[in-house]
């Protein structure tokens, strides 16, 4: 915690977190550090997001760490991942995984859990999918959490995430969500700022992600080398039980720090969306996403995403005021740069503040913060607001497949679960998406299909 605007963020920064220093002081139970003072690490999700939290995690200076555990479903990411964390400077010195603590298969995670002990870190870096089952064996060995986003991708699993979360709450488990725009030094400075009305009442945010295609959302057909459960998982953001697609894993950064900004959630949502020259691609991604969030004082924030090559590119979000105007992030997620412009106009003539140059790596912030909660055995719980983030980036989402607008309320009382039995899965499952009649994956229909996302 390096400055007063962190240790004010990190004390507001959820209910969770108030709740948690409640509970903290009606339970005398606490979890931290193991008595030798070293904080043993285990990651599940062996891919390049997964890969780069345990670098960040073994790159926290504050007490010993080491990586002891991985697990994934993949041999090849998991040698990949071991190869690139073991030879990396710095930190190799710190990766401790012998061949007989690398778990392959669905039942990783235990293995990889029960290998630490109360007080030590596990890292989720899975499909989101996963996250509410291995969260809650998680709290069940007493275990502080680092989760990526995005947290829940259904209803019934952001309603089951937010109960669940109250057993890590009473635990008073330290846990962190991957959103780690709300870290960076120069965009809470900025919140701080609007908050105090530096550009006046605010009466627009928007927020863009407009790239070529991005990870694996683009997904061709498979060619029967791998189960269609494996291959689903190997293109796990084309699939949205997996993922919840393009918009919830890309886009959800942006639509985070927009309502930050805002310090509310929207409560309604309508959007459009579709799928243009496909190509052989089989996914469940629509080409182009634009979506309009409405808050309850009538405040819009206005989305678009687009993963179409040969586009105009844009990765930033902006707010407008009565008095002014911000640049929240400017391209990509870092460095924010950060800056308030007196008019609507961003020129330079009409910039009257900017975040001075360089900035802390806000991926490296989310893990300094942890790591000191949990040295310093202070409540820190993100859930709760990576559920609503979560939840209201869905919202979004399923405005644009169903073509209906879609509340808030509606959507956390919605009953479509994407893959209810995920707790139930191995190796030789199917996949709880199949291919139809026609041999393809449904997809959604906008106003023929409304009830739901897909069937």
């Amino acid at each position: 915690m390096t400055n007063p605007t962190r240790r004010q963020f990190l004390a507001t920064t959820t209910k969770a977190a108030a709740a948690a220093t409640t509970l903290a002081a009606a339970r005398p139970q606490t979890v931290h550090a193991a008595e030798d003072n070293m904080i043993r690490v285990g990651l599940l999700g062996c891919g390049g997001r997964g890969t780069g939290a345990a670098i960040n995690a073994l790159s926290v200076d504050n007490g010993p760490m080491t990586l002891v555990a991985m697990g994934d479903v993949s041999e090849n990411k998991m040698k990949s991942s071991y190869t690139s964390l073991s030879e990396k400077r710095k930190i190799g010195d710190k990766v401790d995984v012998p061949e007989e603590r690398r778990y392959i298969g669905f039942d990783a995670y235990k293995k990889v859990m029960d290998t630490l002990e109360p007080g030590d870190i596990v890292i989720m870096a899975t499909p989101a999918a996963f996250r509410w089952v291995h969260y809650k064996y998680a709290i069940e060995r007493g275990l502080n959490v680092f989760m990526e986003k995005p947290v829940t991708i259904d209803a019934p699993t952001s309603v089951r995430m937010l109960e669940i979360n109250q057993a890590a709450i009473a635990k008073n488990l330290k846990v962190a969500v991957g959103l780690m725009c709300r870290h960076c030094v120069a965009r809470q400075e900025l919140f701080d700022r609007i908050q105090s009305g530096e550009i006046g009442d605010l009466l627009m945010l928007r927020a863009y992600r407009m790239a070529g295609p991005t990870g694996s959302a683009a997904a061709p057909p498979n060619t029967g080398d791998l189960s269609e459960l494996m291959y689903q998982i190997k293109h796990f953001h084309g699939f949205l039980w997996l993922s919840g697609g393009a918009v919830s894993d890309f886009l959800i950064h942006n639509i985070d720090e927009s309502c930050w900004m805002k310090n509310a959630w929207p409560v309604s949502a309508i959007a459009s969306g579709g799928r243009h020259y496909r190509g052989e691609d089989v996914d469940q991604n629509f080409d182009v996403y634009s979506i309009e969030y409405t808050f309850a004082d009538g405040t819009k924030l206005l989305v678009d995403g687009r993963t179409m090559p040969g586009c105009k590119r844009e990765f930033a979000s902006f707010a407008h005021g009565t008095k002014g105007s911000a640049v929240i992030s400017t391209a990509s997620h870092t460095p924010a740069k950060a800056r308030i412009y007196s008019g609507q106009a961003f020129d330079k003539d009409n910039l009257t503040w900017e975040y001075p140059q360089p900035e802390p790596n806000p991926y490296q912030l989310e893990w300094d913060d942890l790591v000191a909660a949990i040295r310093s055995d202070t409540p820190y719980n993100e859930v709760e607001r990576g559920v609503m983030a979560s939840a209201v980036t869905s919202m979004g989402r399923m405005a644009a497949h169903t073509g209906q607008e879609i509340t808030l309320d509606e959507f956390m009382k919605h009953d479509h679960e994407f893959a209810p039995n995920v707790d139930q899965l191995t190796l030789d499952s199917d996949s709880p998406l199949q291919l139809n009649a026609q041999g393809k994956y449904n997809i959604p229909m906008p106003g023929l299909v409304t009830k739901r996302e897909y069937l």
